[in-house]
């Protein structure tokens, strides 16, 4: 038997509410299933089970709040014998969601009204005398992304270095490319800059990776976070997943389906939790330059800014190029200077041979 655990969804996470269960007891459940939705303040995550068995016991009821580590359910492995006895009830909150979002609004701390079995009803939330202070309170994420930024720059030694692209090569290619396509497999210069990314990041394997036990851990799958803006507020960085063994057409296709996903809250714990570097392209707002901040563990970021009109020398003549500046957020324990250089030098060669994205 084993223990199905709240997962850690992020350095940052101490708790998450169990939302909805997708099985029931006694279902048979394959590694990497999908077998349960939890909210955290980056939104509501899919988790996925990592071994192969039978759910012999659900432990914690829908709608629950739960600690990082606390049990969920029990797996029993095939050949496993069913237990017999009563499973022990973890410590949980019980929160109606009605009651959960009127606290919401109220500004009151949910945990502290908890009595016996802990469970709140809308009558404790309506009847409390905390009100919620005029002043205005951050939302959980924008709380979380605080804490790992202040965290990021405690702890970890930035430098940049900054490159300007020209860009008409491999936009001009782009738009002979699309012009041979339907309308639903034209590729967006998005998906084309992620590819060139991870193309140069297999050059340069050494921004890719974790800084950890005070050491640099180079991750041999290359897991890009991409920042997403939600329709409401902020950003989040989830993973495309497995980025090095797609192809340019599978990463527009998984990058569509990976922005859709983020919005309609329906991302898995995998995906916030195995980030291997960052992009962020503020190239639509009308950004030229982004010196970002290194999300910890990671030990890079690449910052991408708006194509552009500009000035370019090609010899002795002086012209008008489509040019984005591209900029190296790096980690000054796990590389230098030197590595950040031949990184943005394989970006820029792949981004004027762009039939190599392919």
């Amino acid at each position: 038997m084993s223990q199905f655990v709240m997962p850690s969804l992020g350095a940052d996470m101490e708790s998450a509410i169990l939302m909805e269960w997708h099985v029931k007891e006694g279902d048979h459940v394959t590694k990497g299933q999908v077998i349960a939705e939890v909210e955290t303040n980056k939104g509501v995550i899919e988790i996925e089970v990592f071994e192969e068995g039978f759910v012999e016991k659900i432990l914690v009821k829908e709608e629950t709040e739960c600690s990082v580590g606390t049990p969920l359910a029990i797996i029993r492995t095939e050949g496993e014998k069913p237990i017999t006895k009563e499973a022990p009830q973890s410590e949980r909150i019980k929160v109606s969601p009605a009651a959960r979002k009127k606290a919401k609004e109220m500004g009151i701390e949910l945990s502290s009204l908890a009595e016996g079995t802990g469970e709140i009803h809308l009558s404790q939330i309506e009847t409390t005398s905390k009100p919620l202070s005029n002043t205005s309170q951050p939302s959980g994420m924008r709380q979380a992304i605080a804490r790992a930024m202040s965290r990021s720059n405690a702890e970890i030694p930035h430098y940049y270095l900054t490159t300007s692209i020209n860009m008409t090569p491999a936009l001009h290619w782009l738009e002979a490319l699309n012009a041979t396509r339907g309308i639903k497999e034209r590729i967006l210069p998005a998906a084309l800059l992620i590819r060139a990314v991870v193309l140069a990041l297999k050059t340069v394997p050494e921004l890719n990776g974790f800084w950890e036990n005070d050491a640099p851990n180079i991750s041999p799958a290359i897991n890009p976070a991409i920042a997403i803006a939600l329709h409401k507020e902020g950003l989040i960085t989830p993973a495309l997943l497995n980025a090095d063994s797609m192809g340019l057409d599978e990463t527009m296709h998984q990058l569509d389906d990976l922005i859709t996903r983020t919005r309609a809250g329906k991302l898995r714990n995998t995906e916030i939790t195995q980030q291997t570097i960052t992009i962020t392209n503020l190239g639509d707002l009308g950004v030229e330059s982004v010196f970002g901040v290194i999300y910890p563990p990671q030990i890079a970021l690449v910052g991408l800014g708006r194509i552009m009109d500009a000035p370019w020398a090609e010899g002795d003549a002086l012209c008008v190029r489509k040019v984005m500046k591209a900029t190296l957020a790096g980690d000054h324990r796990a590389t230098d200077g030197r590595t950040g250089a031949k990184f943005l030098e394989k970006l820029n060669d792949l981004l004027q041979h762009p039939q190599e994205l392919l």
